[in-house]
């Protein structure tokens, strides 16, 4: 998985696109590489397949026994994934879902306001409490209904 995520970023810092996440899960039809890529504006149909294509290559040259997968490029959407640290940071205000790995304060599952990241913790703002989630105890993070970063 880290070979994989290193060639994904390679190539969308050669195009010119963010690589949002990367997620290698099995599913109903198989296991399925996902790519989530974006750059100011959005991205479309066209940077889509073109990272797809040349990403197809560059697995079946660089990663031996990789088993068979489908590989799906998209754009992130309006639930778009939270991967990395600066996220946090960077989409503060917004409102976002987190899934820990182990209970925190006896519950899992979150959804509150982003009030940022310090010293490996996220701050979650959930009604009037603030709730500080360890970064790597961060199972699964998503914003809910995103609708991009304004333009100003």
């Amino acid at each position: 998985m880290a070979q994989t995520k290193s060639l994904a970023q390679r190539l969308c810092d050669a195009e010119g696109l963010e690589l949002v996440h990367v997620e290698f899960q099995r599913e109903a039809g198989g296991r399925i590489l996902r790519l989530y890529i974006d750059q100011p504006g959005g991205v479309t149909l066209n940077d889509c397949v073109n990272i797809s294509r040349q990403m197809g290559d560059l697995l079946d040259v660089s990663i031996d026994n990789i088993g068979p997968y489908n590989l799906e490029v998209s754009s992130p959407g309006t639930d778009r994934p939270l991967s990395k640290e600066s996220d946090y940071e960077r989409f503060k205000g917004n409102i976002a879902k987190i899934k820990t790995t182990t209970p925190i304060g006896g519950q899992k599952n979150f959804k509150g306001v982003l009030s940022g990241i310090s010293g490996g913790m996220v701050s979650l703002k959930i009604g009037d409490r603030t709730v500080a989630i360890p970064f790597q105890e961060i199972a699964r993070a998503r914003l809910v209904d995103y609708h991009g970063e304004s333009q100003c």
